[in-house]
């Protein structure tokens, strides 16, 4: 694992609460780890936001704006464009960009390719589109999340081994991971794009997943104003979300581990 590029998080916790102030404390206490990391990283334009969703992430993350972000959904994309994070957004398959080769300068994507089930065909088009030096950024789940899952321990511990099989499964289909895979998988993966791992590390311990995941289970009010509101928080101030911010902050000042559940890469195009 190399941690040389690894931030300090400020002591106001400013990546925190702009997290916390827009998501349930649950997938505000990674994105705001994963946003942690990318401050300082040269992402020299154009830049690339493969998978760029709401354009939540990229709006907290970035400074500036992105020069594309992509995604194969509609919805997401129409709120993305209200956030104003890109200079542009495009509908399409990110192993289908139709952007000529060496058109982006760096890539990113976040906590998107386990959710594509053709992923080695998504990775094998961002090194097309990536010109020769360029840096494609992203994080993922690895082979540790659904073996630490919460509920998996829990029914391994009273001895129902099939309880544990069939609850990691239905975390991660609720999840919608199509695949969790370790650094030795990603490592071919990438060498088959034309990439090369610059740095890697692993992060979200069990703790912090069990924390997330018990978050799953009490967000169905979250969900609901999403649903009827546009948004996940009825009255996002910091004295309603006190509580949320005691949950996170543990995990968002100590975040690395090596036997965390994520994985978060930087490439380069060879």
């Amino acid at each position: 694992m190399n941690l040389a590029h690894l931030p300090v998080s400020p002591p106001d916790d400013t990546i925190l609460w702009r997290h916390l102030m827009d998501l349930p404390y649950f997938r505000a206490m990674v994105r705001a780890v994963e946003d942690s990391f990318y401050q300082g990283l040269d992402l020299p334009g154009p830049v690339f936001d493969l998978g760029s969703g709401d354009g939540h992430f990229a709006s907290a993350a970035f400074r500036r704006k992105l020069d594309v972000g992509l995604d194969p959904w509609w919805d997401p994309l129409y709120e993305s464009r209200a956030r104003k994070a890109y200079r542009l957004l495009i509908q399409a398959d990110g192993a289908r960009t139709h952007f000529a080769g060496a058109s982006f300068a760096s890539a990113v994507s976040n906590s998107v390719l386990e959710h594509i089930p053709h992923v080695d065909a998504v990775v094998g088009e961002v090194g097309r589109i990536l010109q020769p030096g360029g840096r494609f950024v992203f994080c993922v789940p690895n082979h540790r999340f659904p073996e630490l899952l919460l509920g998996k321990s829990f029914f391994n511990s009273i001895g129902l081994k099939g309880a544990a099989a069939w609850y990691s499964r239905f975390f991660n289909r609720i999840s919608r991971h199509q695949h969790c895979d370790s650094r030795e998988v990603w490592e071919a993966r990438l060498e088959q794009a034309g990439f090369a791992i610059e740095r890697h590390w692993d992060y979200f311990p069990a703790d912090a997943l069990h924390r997330m995941e018990v978050g799953h289970a009490l967000g169905l009010p979250a969900l609901f104003w999403k649903k009827i509101a546009g948004r996940w928080l009825l009255a996002p101030t910091r004295a309603n979300l006190l509580l949320a911010h005691r949950i996170a902050a543990p995990v968002f000042h100590n975040p690395v581990s090596s036997q965390g559940v994520y994985s978060f890469y930087i490439t380069r195009k060879v």
